[in-house]
């Protein structure tokens, strides 16, 4: 697929997907899905791609959904357009790889969505959150309704979701809304620094832990401790397990192959 709306780029087995619609802050148009979720399939296929960055051309990250778009829709047509940013977000959190948000700029709406789906959120100190749906008559619909308080716990959700107040990067990290705040100038190269450490990981189980915390969140303590085990058990089939144990225990550095 050709694409016109996003960039994907892969180097040293980190894929960066780049929203690429500068003039108009990044929003995200109905055109964008298909061409988001090709970009994701290919990240979740390509065994060479170990860690996907998300990211914004220009100075932001995503402004959200593109208003001219969604001002005349019917509410059939609402649900559709919503159901396909539904789909897309779950295959962002759902990716057996780990996804950082790298927020460069403002993100709101869905830009906050977006970044909520990611494994991670690293943002500049000029970038700024914000739910500002309630101030045009409608509600989050990409998920934010229920990301953003098992992110920051409801109360903070609900101050931010029904005020549409915007936040700044470093009210977002005292909330736990993002994990590091970085100066402009350094966000890229802190986001690659710790996506090329996670690349070195060993793969399988990266895809395990993240499935064992992702689908075990919502689960009885027992049943998320049986899911973790048999994620835990199943490591114990691949040559990173066994490349681990022997290089702590001959005290070098661990030379891990992806399986």
């Amino acid at each position: 697929m050709e694409y016109q709306n996003i960039l994907l780029e892969v180097e040293e087995g980190i894929a960066t997907i780049t929203f690429n619609g500068p003039r108009a802050l990044n929003s995200i148009t109905s055109e964008t899905f298909p061409e988001l979720n090709d970009a994701l399939i290919k990240c979740r296929d390509e065994e060479e791609i170990r860690v996907v960055i998300i990211t914004g051309a220009g100075k932001a990250f995503v402004a959200g959904a593109d208003i001219q778009e969604m001002k005349d829709l019917e509410p059939y047509q609402a649900m559709e357009f919503t159901e396909l940013g539904h789909r897309n977000l779950r295959l962002i959190e759902t990716l057996p790889k780990p996804v950082i948000a790298m927020v460069n700029g403002v993100a709101l709406g869905g830009g906050t969505e977006i970044s909520m789906a990611c494994d991670m959120r690293f943002a500049s100190e000029n970038a700024r959150f914000g739910k500002p749906e309630i101030t045009l008559g409608i509600i989050p619909g990409w998920g934010g309704t229920q990301r953003l308080a098992r992110l920051v716990g409801m109360g903070r959700a609900k101050e931010f979701v029904l005020s549409g107040e915007h936040i700044d990067a470093n009210r977002a990290y005292e909330i736990g809304l993002v994990n590091r705040v970085f100066p402009a100038d350094q966000l890229a190269s802190e986001t690659q620094k710790f996506a090329q450490k996670l690349a070195g990981m060993p793969a399988f189980a990266l895809k395990l832990a993240k499935h064992s915390m992702n689908y075990g969140y919502d689960m009885s303590m027992d049943g998320a401790n049986v899911l973790e085990n048999e994620c835990f058990a199943q490591c114990f089939s691949t040559k990173d397990q066994k490349e681990g144990m022997q290089a702590f225990l001959e005290k070098r550095k661990a030379n891990f192959v992806g399986h």
